[in-house]
């Protein structure tokens, strides 16, 4: 849940009613528009989803594939004005840093990632920031996420870290052998894990704490991962600082909730990926109580002003801010709050 922020952790049968989408049992659904079938993933405590008619084949099945290491340069792009960045060098000829194209802005090399905020190399300016993306990049937090913190969202539905990634996986299959960006990745728990399955070319792992960041790279130093084709990125959700285009995936776990501005992020994730790209993510939905719902409703923009974090009443709503994003065919699967879904990039 690692805040990225103003910008820090997934046929046929028809959708479930909406009145089904209460019971706190597992259930799965998937929309792709009334007219269009449904598709369904079967959430099983321990096992796989179980796949029906035309969904996704398991991930798992999947042969490892050992795609060309893709050059990092060619993905990143100046925040401000969206041309590549190019490698500059410091009077020693050394590359220690990045430079647009264009604007000429030039962004440092951070030792443990590269900075590629808009505001970076300011000595003045400053913003103040949500508590929720403020909280993510306090050192206590960074050091704590990996040591508990995440793992304590199993109380809310996740289905544990294995299995989370097996189902991230299945819907990532598409693009296996492209450049997937782990988007508020926290401490680097997805982002290792895409390292280490050799399915893609390139992962950046991508977030707008500095601490989270550090914490990912001490891990990274800690179990011998290449980063041949691994990127660390600092960057604001809402201004990603990637070519229009050129992104194959976007996963996003257990941090929707946290983002400032999920319709800017989600734009953003949709401006991005290629045709045909896919944007996965996890997240709590507060539904399971429904007496509670028009409470919530009422409340969930104080909630939001005071603590930062969105709170989210239905899969319908993720739905529908992805469809108003250009992102279509949409699957979710549910377990009590939890939620992951998919939608991908209009050809």
């Amino acid at each position: 849940m690692a805040a990225l922020g103003a910008a820090t952790t997934p046929a046929a049968a028809p959708a479930a009613p909406r009145g089904n989408n209460r019971h706190p049992r597992h259930r799965v659904a998937a929309r792709r528009g009334r007219a269009a079938p449904a598709r369904r993933l079967e959430l099983r405590a321990g096992v796989s989803p179980a796949v029906t008619a035309d969904a996704p084949d398991e991930a798992a099945a999947e042969p490892l594939v050992e795609p060309a290491p893709e050059t990092k340069l060619s993905k990143l792009a100046c925040p401000i004005c969206y041309y590549p960045l190019v490698s500059a060098s410091d009077q020693s000829g050394d590359a220690s840093s990045l430079e647009c194209s264009t604007c000429k802005k030039v962004y440092p090399d951070k030792q443990d990632y590269w900075d590629l905020t808009v505001a970076v190399g300011s000595s003045e300016y400053s913003e103040s920031m949500p508590a929720a993306t403020e909280l993510f990049r306090t050192p206590l937090v960074s050091f704590l996420y990996e040591r508990g913190w995440r793992q304590n969202f199993i109380w809310g539905g996740f289905p544990g870290l294995e299995r989370e990634f097996e189902m991230a996986k299945t819907y990532l299959k598409p693009t296996i052998g492209g450049t997937v960006v782990d988007a508020s990745c926290g401490s680097g728990l997805f982002s290792r894990l895409f390292v280490k399955s050799g399915l893609y070319s390139l992962v950046v792992a991508l977030d707008f704490s500095e601490n989270m960041l550090k914490q990912c790279s001490e891990y990274i130093k800690q179990e011998n991962i290449s980063d041949e084709r691994l990127a660390l990125v600092r960057a604001d959700i809402s201004r990603l600082p990637f070519v229009s285009g050129s992104i194959d995936a976007v996963h996003a776990g257990a941090a929707i909730h946290c983002w400032p501005s999920p319709a800017c992020a989600v734009a953003e994730i949709s401006r991005v990926l290629r045709p045909g790209g896919v944007f996965v993510a996890s997240t709590f939905v507060a539904d399971v109580i429904p007496p509670a719902i028009p409470i919530l409703r009422i409340g969930r923009p104080y909630i939001s002003q005071i603590t930062g974090n969105n709170t989210f009443l239905s899969e319908v709503e993720f739905e529908d801010l992805c469809k108003a994003c250009g992102l279509v065919d949409f699957k979710f699967v549910r377990n009590g709050f939890y939620i992951m879904f998919s939608a991908t990039k209009t050809s």
